[in-house]
């Protein structure tokens, strides 16, 4: 087993890892209320970018409230999957096979 190789392999994955969590600042997932009144957009790095907040939903503060819990929540759902579905890409591409090592990315 080449000692150095798989080491280089491995600072090798790490940078791609890091580039792809870099570039995953700019994969925006949108995420809405079923009827429209509240809409947010995230990065796939689950950063908040932008609330948008219908004026009638203004009015009902509970309302406002749980509408930005569910589609937060849906939108943080979302983009988590995109994001473990990167990386894991990015870490299984370059991973030298090390026996027992696959259960890690399981």
């Amino acid at each position: 087993m080449d000692l150095m190789g798989m080491m280089g392999k491995l600072k090798e994955t790490q940078n791609k890892i890091e580039e792809t969590k870099k570039r995953l600042d700019n994969v925006l997932v949108d995420e809405q209320s079923t009827d429209g009144l509240l809409k947010v957009t995230i990065t796939a790095n689950r950063k908040i970018k932008s609330i948008t907040i219908a004026d009638e939903l203004l009015e009902d503060k509970e309302q406002l409230e749980d509408y930005m819990i569910l589609v937060l929540n849906k939108a943080i759902e979302k983009a988590t999957k995109v994001n473990e579905a990167e990386l894991d890409a990015v870490a299984k591409m370059d991973m030298p096979m090390i026996p027992g090592m696959d259960n890690l990315f399981k």
